[in-house]
C-alpha cells in the first residue's frame, strides 16, 4: 500500500491553474490533470458520493443536496449520516484488498454513523434557549478534544454564512496535518471550500477571486508537502465548476399562484405546507425536484414550469433514467436550469410575510439552498452595531433572532448543477503520478477506481 491523499478543492478549473497558484501547478507539471465528466446534478452531496461509490444518484440515492421524504413528510437538507449513502464506499473496497488499511475523512459530507477510521465534520452545538454553538463531531469521540485544545473550536461561522473565510478552510488544513501526522491513514479525503463560496458570491470571471485562489493553493502546498515528506500520492480534485448567473427563477412562487403549492399562516408569517401542497419544489442550485401528489397533474405542471423564463429543460421519472436519477428519492419532475439561472426556494407572495427563518442562516430548516446566506443584508442600517446589538441580548440569555440575510437573490452571482461542455467549466483531478490518467476526461464514477490504483498499484 501506498499513503495517499485526496484534495477536494471545490470549484477549481484549469484555467485557475497557473502563476497564482505555484503549488498546484508545481503538482500538475509534475503529474497529469485531466477533465472530470462530472454527473447531474452537479452539487456537493451527489458528487462526493459518487467519487466515493463509483455508482450515479440513482444508485447510491443522494439525488441532490436534500429531498423530501414522503414518509416523514419531511425536506431534509444536508444531513450527517453515511448510511443514507447506498453502496460500498473507497475505505470499504480498501479494506477488503488489506485489512491493514485506514482512512480519515476530513470534512467530506455524510460523515458521521460511517466505517471510516478517523473522521472530523462540523457539528454544532444547540442548547435550548435557542443558541447555535460552533463545534465539530469527530471519531474517534477524544480527537474533538484534541483539535479544540490544539485549534481552538472549529470557526463554523467562517465555514457557511455571510462570514464566510479561509479561516474555516486553514482550520481542516491545520486538523487534518494533524490527523495525518498522529494516526497515519493509509487514504486522507480533505475538504478546502473556501472557492466556492467566494465563486458564488462574486462569480467566476471577478478580479478578486485571484486573491482566494492564492490563498486555497497555499493551503494546498501546505498538504502537498506534507505528503511528499513520507512519499505519498497525491490528488487534487474539484466536484463541479461554477457558472456565472443572472436570474433566479422562483419556481414555487408561481406553483402557489397557480393554486399548487399551499402555505400555512403562523404567528402572521407564512409556513409551506406540505400535506395540503398539491405540488412544490426542493430546489437546489441549478436543479429542482419537484413533487406531486397526485399524478394527474404532473402534466400540468410540467407544462407550467416548462413556460418559466431560465428553465432548460423539465425530466420525467423515464426522462430522468438518461440521467441516472430515476430513485425514489427523486421528484416526479426534475427541473433543470439554464446555465446563466439557478431556483430559489421562495415561496412567499410578500416579503413581509416571509418565514422567520428566512433571513437567517438556516441551513436545515429551509425547505431549499439558499445562496443569499452568503451576504448581509445591505438593507440594515449600522450593520456592525445591529449584530453586536443581537448578539449581546443572546449573552444576556434572550432569544434573539440573528435576522440578517437579505431576501436579495439578485445578488448571487455563481452557481452549478447542471453539466456543461465547456472545459473552462469543467470539474478538473490531478494526479502527482504521471502514470494515472490514461485520457483528457474521466468519468466522475471512475474517480473510486483511481484513489484505490494510487493506493494499491
Amino acid at each position: 500500500m501506498r499513503r495517499t491523499l485526496v484534495i477536494n478543492v471545490v470549484g477549481l478549473t484549469e484555467p485557475m491553474i497557473g502563476e497564482n497558484t505555484p503549488n498546484l501547478h508545481k503538482l500538475r507539471t509534475a503529474g497529469q490533470l485531466s477533465y472530470i465528466e462530472t454527473i447531474t446534478p452537479a452539487v456537493t452531496c451527489s458528487v462526493q458520493a459518487t467519487f466515493l461509490t463509483g455508482e450515479m444518484p440513482d444508485q447510491h440515492g443522494i439525488v441532490a443536496n436534500g429531498w423530501f421524504d414522503q414518509q416523514y413528510n419531511e425536506i431534509w437538507f444536508w444531513r450527517q449520516s453515511n448510511r443514507l449513502i447506498k453502496g460500498e464506499k473507497v475505505w470499504e473496497t480498501a479494506k477488503q484488498i488489506n485489512a491493514e488499511f485506514s482512512c480519515a475523512n476530513m470534512f467530506w459530507w455524510y460523515n458521521m454513523a460511517t466505517t471510516a477510521d478517523f473522521t472530523v465534520t462540523p457539528r454544532p452545538m444547540y442548547p435550548a434557549d435557542g443558541r447555535k454553538i460552533p463545534d465539530c463531531h469527530t471519531k474517534p469521540a477524544e480527537l474533538r478534544d484534541v483539535l479544540t485544545e490544539k485549534f481552538g473550536s472549529f470557526p463554523l461561522f467562517n465555514f457557511w454564512g455571510p462570514n464566510t473565510s479561509i479561516n474555516s478552510s486553514r482550520w481542516i488544513t491545520e486538523a487534518s496535518k494533524y490527523v495525518w501526522q498522529t494516526n497515519h491513514p493509509t487514504l486522507m479525503l480533505v475538504y478546502l471550500p473556501h472557492l466556492d463560496y467566494s465563486l458564488q458570491r462574486l462569480g467566476p470571471q471577478h478580479p478578486e477571486l485571484i486573491k482566494d485562489i492564492k490563498l486555497v493553493d497555499k493551503l494546498c502546498g501546505e498538504l502537498i508537502d506534507m505528503a511528499l515528506n513520507d512519499e505519498a500520492r497525491i490528488i487534487v480534485l474539484s466536484e463541479y465548476a461554477i457558472t456565472p448567473v443572472t436570474k433566479p427563477i422562483h419556481i414555487n412562487r408561481l406553483l402557489r399562484e397557480n393554486g399548487f403549492l399551499q402555505t400555512r399562516d403562523e404567528l402572521g408569517l407564512e409556513q409551506l405546507d406540505l400535506s395540503n401542497s398539491r405540488a412544490f419544489a426542493v430546489s437546489d442550485h441549478q436543479i429542482a425536484h419537484i413533487y406531486v401528489h397526485n399524478h394527474a397533474d404532473i402534466p400540468a405542471v410540467r407544462r407550467l414550469v416548462e413556460s418559466m423564463n431560465g428553465v432548460e429543460r423539465i425530466l420525467s421519472r423515464e426522462d430522468s433514467e438518461q440521467y441516472s436519477l430515476n430513485n425514489p428519492r427523486s421528484g416526479n419532475l426534475i427541473a433543470l436550469a439554464k446555465p446563466d439561472a439557478w431556483f430559489t426556494y421562495y415561496y412567499w407572495l410578500d416579503d413581509r410575510r416571509a418565514p422567520d427563518y428566512a433571513r437567517t442562516v438556516d441551513i436545515h430548516r429551509k425547505p431549499g439552498f439558499d445562496p443569499a446566506e452568503l451576504f448581509f443584508d445591505p438593507t440594515i442600517r449600522i450593520l456592525p452595531l445591529s449584530i453586536m446589538w443581537k448578539l449581546l441580548k443572546r449573552k444576556l440569555g434572550f432569544r434573539q433572532l440573528l435576522d440578517v440575510i437579505p431576501l436579495m437573490p439578485e445578488l448571487v452571482k455563481g452557481s452549478h448543477g447542471i453539466v456543461h461542455n465547456d472545459k473552462k467549466y469543467s470539474p478538473i483531478v490531478i494526479s502527482s503520478e504521471r502514470n494515472r490518467l490514461f485520457n483528457p476526461t474521466i468519468h466522475a464514477t471512475a474517480i473510486k477506481k483511481l484513489i484505490l490504483d494510487h493506493i494499491f498499484a
